[in-house]
């Protein structure tokens, strides 16, 4: 696991963005894991800026989304596959044929996950996982206690995660859906290479645990310790608990694989 510490919030996603854009770059069939909330927001925002300015080139790339809320239908607002749409998908010249997010309304939910599943399988499985990191040390939906070898599956949200996206709902916590369809940690865990993304002294807590506490399905963004390939980007405020800040900032100035970037 890297550890990238960055100046802030802005600075943090603009490294994420350069780091999946380079990668579509040199794989332009790259098969994209992504995710939502509004950590992401200035992440798609530079995407849709290279694509713009830079001619940054989607028409070949394959994208699988996290996770979607039950219950909610695609042109609803507050679903993942809309957001999805209105920050990326519908800006850069991506084909929507190849973005694939579960379907909240299936009726068999069970087959659904399954064919989820499948389809990440037949793409060759996921190059790039995007992810961020819930309050709880979450995941995807992935909430506490959740197996680490779990696969895409229902689940329960919890009264933290369910009021952490209230503001997508307008605040009102009645509106947020009580389950919904994630990636498990094992589908996560197969991804080639994982990007984490976390901003925010809010962030500061979890963050140490989920990078530097034991490993626990308690934390299940803990479970990336053991992913052979994962950067975890995170502004000061984000960093403020961390123990080895000194050791991550200097393999981050002195590392070859990072010049580019500095």
């Amino acid at each position: 696991m890297e550890v990238i510490i960055r100046p802030d919030e802005a600075a943090a996603s603009h490294l994420v963005a350069r780091l999946i854009a380079r990668e579509l770059r040199a794989r332009p069939q790259l098969v994209l894991g992504l995710a939502t909330g509004r950590t992401m927001e200035h992440v798609y925002e530079h995407l849709c800026r290279f694509h713009r300015e830079e001619g940054l080139d989607f028409s070949l790339c394959r994208t699988f989304n996290l996770d979607e809320y039950i219950g909610l239908s695609p042109d609803d607002r507050q679903s993942y596959r809309f957001y999805m749409n209105e920050r990326l998908f519908n800006r850069v010249n991506i084909d929507l044929r190849n973005t694939h997010l579960p379907n909240g309304l299936a009726v068999d939910l069970k087959a659904e996950c399954q064919h989820y599943e499948d389809l990440i399988r037949d793409c060759g499985g996921i190059d790039l996982q995007l992810l961020g990191i819930g309050r709880s040390g979450h995941i995807g939906f992935n909430e506490p206690l959740s197996a680490l070898r779990s696969r895409t599956r229902d689940k329960a949200l919890t009264p933290d995660t369910i009021e952490q996206n209230a503001p997508m709902f307008g605040g009102d916590i009645s509106r947020v859906p009580r389950r919904a369809i994630t990636m498990g940690v094992g589908t996560i865990m197969e991804s080639e290479r994982c990007i984490v993304l976390a901003t925010g002294a809010s962030k500061a807590k979890i963050v140490a645990q989920a990078v530097e506490g034991p490993i626990t399905s308690m934390i299940t963004a803990s479970a990336l310790q053991l992913h052979g390939r994962c950067t975890v980007v995170v502004d000061e405020p984000a960093a403020a608990k961390l123990k080895g800040t000194e050791y991550y900032r200097w393999i981050f100035d002195n590392e070859p694989g990072w010049q580019e970037f500095r």
